[in-house]
């Protein structure tokens, strides 16, 4: 049973493409001519990836300026076209009240848009400026009081041994603060 229609199609299609390539290539005979075999592994002094890349560049760049002007093109069209339907007369008398009315429709103007965002902006950055002090100061005042601790702890008497008036009341704070 054969494969569907579109199968056969994709098959007969590969068969042809590699007859080609065979004959192209000069392979009928079992194996490439030198010339098929020389032309197959170089390429010509043309051959540049980066001159490659410049013209695809290029032509990208050419399809983005072409559908740009088309665009442009539309618009223009479309703005003489609104023009043309009002009357030349109205509109040198409403031309001037209806720019303002048009900007009162519109609602913020991107100068408000952009001083809001930035007051949003410092505000957050107060705020985090705010609490990273806040959380240094902690950290210093943490850090001094580990400090005079230490110096009380290590305190050594003249012959060598921890005084131990430091080390009792330490005991004792942290037995009256277990208590409570």
């Amino acid at each position: 049973m054969k494969g569907t229609k579109g199968e056969d199609g994709i098959a007969q299609r590969k068969k042809k493409n590699m007859k080609k390539t065979m004959n192209r290539l000069g392979s009928v005979g079992g194996g490439l001519s030198l010339e098929a075999f020389a032309n197959a592994k170089t390429r010509g002094n043309d051959h540049n990836p980066a001159m490659l890349k410049k013209r695809r560049e290029f032509y990208r760049n050419a399809k983005y300026v072409k559908e740009y002007k088309q665009r442009q093109k539309q618009q223009g069209g479309q703005n003489d076209q609104s023009f043309a339907e009002q009357p030349s007369k109205g509109r040198q008398e409403h031309g001037h009240s209806d720019m303002i009315n048009n900007k009162n429709k519109q609602g913020p103007s991107l100068e408000e848009l952009y001083k809001k965002k930035r007051e949003e902006l410092d505000k957050e950055r107060s705020e985090r400026e705010a609490m990273i002090k806040a959380k240094k100061e902690e950290r210093e005042r943490a850090e001094s009081r580990r400090k005079a601790w230490r110096q009380k702890m290590y305190k050594k008497t003249r012959k060598g041994q921890p005084v131990m008036k430091y080390r009792i009341e330490h005991l004792l704070e942290t037995l009256q603060g277990s208590t409570q």
